[in-house]
Parts: structure tokens; sequence; C-alpha cells
């Protein structure tokens, strides 16, 4: 039997079999290449999407709100200041309305219970734009891009480089052990992700064939990797006293040229984006006037090579997010054939 996910929310990659994820990218890819050949492909002609931002975006609210509109949807933005919820208006009540006139929810804010809580009650698809413990979509868009560049993933050797106890870190554990990569978390022992979750991952890559392995030698975690990823250091919004604790802590951990080097010459860099790899935004001066750092968590020689595939990443976000949304909303007969 096929796989069909009509119906199904998207919260994280813990509650999708690699076959399921398989299917995703594989869609995406479909989807992508009509994309580029300029062919139509408005198969939810007549349904709407909400998207609730609790917190900022560029990448995912313009991946949502465009592939919403390739695939023929209505498409409402909802910040903050545009909603109750939370506010006047609990989160069941919010779902249990925003249910009701739309297809289909995405919300991209702090909590996870949130979001989970969106999808006990709305009645509808909810997906997972972001929480502090997961960014699924993000990871679907990092598995299209390093099967595009790189031609497989199972075996691919994986380091994340950071802080790998956020939603990042968290993330691309489990989606590489889902897929079968070597995934190395490289990171300070305090900010190593928690147990339980480590051992759910690697539960899953032992059936995978693929591996979780935490280490703080840099030496040793980059070694031979086929995928350098890191993230920022630090949420905007927290105090200065933060941030001079975590640069301090990850310094050691910067994605730099000599890092690369260890790497290999095969060896691809990835990030979320937005960077701190120069100083041409507003926070990036501040944090060279307190900190006298023109670059963090990714050095800008790196960041600007050849081996540097972070704007196709940015890009697959639009082709991967299209991808669940269609799958959710449509039964496969709709899209295929």
């Amino acid at each position: 039997m096929g796989i069909d996910l009509k119906g199904r929310h998207f919260l994280t990659l813990l509650d999708y079999t690699p076959q399921e994820i398989r299917f995703l990218l594989d869609l995406a890819a479909r989807l992508k290449a009509l994309k580029k050949a300029g062919t139509p492909h408005r198969y939810l002609t007549g349904k709407n999407v909400a998207l609730l931002f609790e917190k900022t975006s560029t990448r995912t609210r313009c991946a949502f709100e465009v592939a919403g509109m390739d695939l023929g949807m209505g498409v409402t933005f909802l910040d903050p200041g545009s909603s109750q919820m939370g506010k006047k208006e609990s989160i069941p009540d919010t779902a249990r309305v925003l249910g009701r006139m739309y297809d289909g929810i995405e919300y991209r804010g702090f909590s996870q219970q949130i979001v989970e809580e969106l999808a006990q009650y709305a009645g509808v698809p909810v997906w997972n734009g972001l929480t502090d413990q997961f960014h699924p979509t993000q990871m679907l868009a990092d598995l299209l891009t390093i099967e595009e560049k790189l031609g497989r993933l199972a075996g691919v050797k994986f380091t994340y480089m950071g802080d790998a106890r956020n939603n990042m870190g968290n993330s691309l554990m489990i989606a590489c052990a889902k897929m079968g990569l070597h995934f190395t978390a490289c990171a300070p022992q305090a900010l190593f992700p928690a147990q339980e979750l480590v051992d759910k991952a690697r539960a899953i890559a032992q059936a995978t064939g693929g591996s979780v392995r935490l280490t703080s030698d840099v030496s040793q975690g980059v070694t031979g990797a086929d995928v350098l990823y890191t993230d920022i250091w630090v949420s905007m919004g927290e105090p200065d006293e933060i941030w001079e604790k975590r640069i301090a802590l990850l310094k050691p951990y910067q994605v730099n040229r000599r890092a690369m080097e260890m790497a290999g010459e095969q060896a691809i860099f990835m990030h979320c984006l937005p960077s701190f790899h120069d100083l041409k935004t507003t926070i990036a001066q501040d944090i060279y006037r307190k900190f006298g750092l023109t670059e963090m968590e990714v050095a800008d020689q790196v960041f600007e090579s050849p081996q540097s595939v972070v704007f196709d990443e940015a890009e697959n976000r639009m082709h991967t997010i299209k991808a669940v949304m269609l799958a959710t909303l449509a039964h496969p007969q709709a899209y295929q054939g």
C-alpha cells in the first residue's frame, strides 16, 4: 500500500517513519522540478491556511506563503498583534476557531506544547514552523540539500557544531538517525543534548544503519565529516551575561577554514540562517562593540566559500514545506500520476 499522509500533523520527525520522510523528500524534489520548469501545480485550489507567528522569520514565512500560493491556496498571516491567541483567547479555543475557517494551520513560536495543543483541538493538520524544542520543516530542507549535493543520505558523516541541546541540535540528531546518517554533536559537554533524546535517537539509528556520537573534541568531531553544520550561538533578546558565557564556551567550535580543512574537500557547510558571519547587520555591530567579534559561529571565509550551500538550503525550505502541506491536505491520487 502506498503512503497517504492526508490529515496528519507535522510536529516533529519523531512522529514520522523513514519511509514517510522519504516520501516527503521525493515529493519535494518533484514539486521543485515543476517550479523550475514553470509548470503550474495548483493542486490545492480552494483551500486556505493560517500562519501563526509568535516568533519572526524570513525563510519560514516566505516559504509557507509562496508554497501555499503556488499550490493555489489562500494564505493568512497572523503575528502576535493580529490575534488574541494566549491573551484573551486560550490555545484550545483559538485552534477550534481557526480549524472551522482554515484547512491547515502553521505555528512558529516558543513551546512545543503550544503546537501540540493546537494539533489536539484544531481538527485540521497543524505544522510546526519552529518551537524551542524542534524545527522539523528545516530538517526536510536540510535532508533534501544533502541528497542533492552528495547524492545520498545513508552513510553520510554529519557533524553539528555549537549548542547541541537547542531545537536545531535536537532536530538534526533525530533527522540523521531516521535516515541512516552518522550524526556527531561536537559541543561543550554542558551543551550536549538531553540524554533521553540521545537514547531515542540511538535506538532509531540502530534500526536504520546510522549512529549518534557526542564529543567535545573538535578534531575528533570534524575530521572526515561530509557535512559541517552550525547555528547561531545565542537567541535574540537574551541578556549580555548569557552572550558572554555562551561565546566563551563556543569559541573553539566555530566553523572556520581549519575545521573545513580537517573535514576535507568533499565536505559541505550548512546553516539554517540567519548567520553572524560579518558586520553587515545592526545586531552584529552591537556584538562587535560589546565583545569585539567580527564573526561568530562561522567564519565569513567559510560562509562565502564554494563549500557553502546555505542558500540552496534556504530555497529548499519552500519546496519541502510545499510537500508537507500538499501531502497532509490531499490524498496522493490528487497529485500523483
